[in-house]
């Protein structure tokens, strides 16, 4: 057994399904807040409250719309990803794809660059792109390291955070967020597009695809097999179309339907302002978006909803887990806990150490709770206390828990099923190489924040 086996076992052994770790998670926090927290009730009443504070939590209707956002998000980027258009952008860069180093930088690049946009939208690309390389191998009986280009279309999962989607950015920057009341509105100016996560993002659009092909270069090639997956939906229909069912399938309503809604967003961002912002930029405005650009490249209402109905599954996770994250935001919130637990932050950090410890906690939040919006629901208001306590920047200490949630995707394997069920390709096959990106991508996000 090699080492990414181990690791694989020992992951398997010690974190069960996500969801068996929200529960595991929620019944700690409880009993943390029924012992830990202050209060003059005594105990069974003091326990009922906090019960109650779960319930209240998970149901907070801010946070189930923001729940829902995330959702239409993850789908709409998924939708998008099985257009026509992408699936040719993917044929024609294939044919540059002819040898391991050149399939994992491009598979890399392209990868980051469209995660940067929309993580759904890049993880679906990514890994439909690492399956049409393999493809292209078979085809042309060239050798490959099939592995290393599946790590390559999970890499925008490393950088999706710090994009347009990433939750918590985007999140803050709505009016009437969950937390506007400790921080205010911060627009994307101040996070996604500082000064700071700029150039960080460019040193990851340069020195991941060029680490991927040095790597790539150093690695054992062989032939490829591939099993036959139905996972990428197929919107071919042979059957007749009758009556209003031409409806579904009118290309010229779909155009305008898709149309008014880009023109409507362009309208929103360009022309009514006074002044062109970055406010704009909420998570109701990038699926506005989305839902246009979808409509209008599936051509279709019909292959709208086929694509749908092949993407909705994946949102499955969210769903469900979500309201158990905003139960534990409840509980921390009305116990007492969140201020517990910053001012225990603010004793040991300094407001050079604060943002990388911010870093690290988040990475390891992560590994129990794989999602960057469920995590910010969870973590963001401990860190926006202590933020305040110390007198740290609240748009820099937003990046830290996105970099820090995005690094250890490389390490937890919840979002890569799809790619794994895409690509064929299993867990340990891709790990060695995910913890390779993940590693230089550590030293690229911790230089960062100490140098801004």
């Amino acid at each position: 057994m090699n080492a990414s086996e181990r690791f694989i076992k020992t992951f398997k052994t010690l974190l069960p399904a996500p969801f068996t770790i929200a529960v595991g998670l929620t019944a700690i926090t409880y009993w943390i807040a029924v012992f830990v927290s202050d209060t003059n009730e005594s105990f069974i009443p003091h326990a009922i409250s906090v019960l109650e504070y779960w319930e209240e939590g998970l149901w907070n209707k801010g946070l189930l719309v923001f729940a829902l956002q995330m959702m239409l998000m993850l789908v709409l980027g998924h939708v998008l990803a099985l257009t026509k258009p992408v699936d040719i952008l993917i044929s024609k860069a294939t044919i540059f794809c002819n040898n391991t180093p050149n399939a994992a930088a491009i598979v890399t690049f392209l990868t980051v660059i469209v995660s940067l946009f929309n993580w759904g939208l890049g993880l679906i690309f990514g890994a439909i792109f690492a399956r049409k390389v393999a493809e292209h191998a078979v085809k042309n009986n060239f050798k490959l390291n099939y592995p290393i280009i599946g790590a390559a279309g999970y890499s925008g999962l490393m950088v999706w955070h710090g994009g347009l989607s990433g939750s918590a950015p985007i999140k803050v920057a709505e009016p009437g967020h969950f937390l506007e009341d400790q921080l205010g509105v911060i627009s994307q100016g101040e996070t996604v597009f500082s000064s700071m996560n700029i150039i960080i993002s460019c040193v990851l659009i340069i020195v991941l695809p060029l680490a991927m092909y040095l790597l790539g270069r150093k690695t054992q090639e062989e032939k490829v097999v591939l099993f036959e997956n139905h996972f990428v939906s197929n919107n071919k229909t042979t059957k007749s179309i009758e009556g209003a069912e031409k409806l579904d399938h009118s290309r010229i309503l779909a155009y305008i339907f898709g149309t008014i809604i880009i023109g409507l967003s362009l309208y929103k961002a360009f022309l009514k302002p006074d002044e062109i912002s970055l406010k704009i930029i909420t998570p109701n405005y990038i699926n506005f978006v989305l839902l246009g650009l979808a409509i209008i490249l599936h051509g279709s209402f019909y292959k709208f909803l086929s694509a749908v109905d092949s993407a909705i599954s994946g949102a499955s996770g969210i769903l469900i887990q979500f309201p158990l994250y905003f139960g534990i935001m409840g509980i921390m919130s009305n116990s007492g806990l969140v201020e517990q637990f910053s001012a225990f932050f603010v004793q040991h950090s300094t407001k050079v150490t604060f943002p990388i410890y911010t870093f690290f906690s988040a990475g390891i939040v992560n590994i129990f709770v794989p999602s960057g919006g469920g995590q910010w629901a969870v973590q963001g208001p401990i860190i926006v206390n202590a933020a305040n306590e110390l007198g740290v920047s609240l748009p820099k200490s937003i990046m830290a828990l996105a970099y820090g949630d995005q690094l250890t995707n490389m390490l937890q394997p919840f979002w890569a099923l799809p790619l794994l069920g895409i690509t064929g390709l299993k867990a340990k096959q891709i790990l060695p190489y995910t913890l390779f990106l993940m590693l230089i991508g550590m030293v690229i996000f911790i230089g960062g924040l100490l140098i801004f």
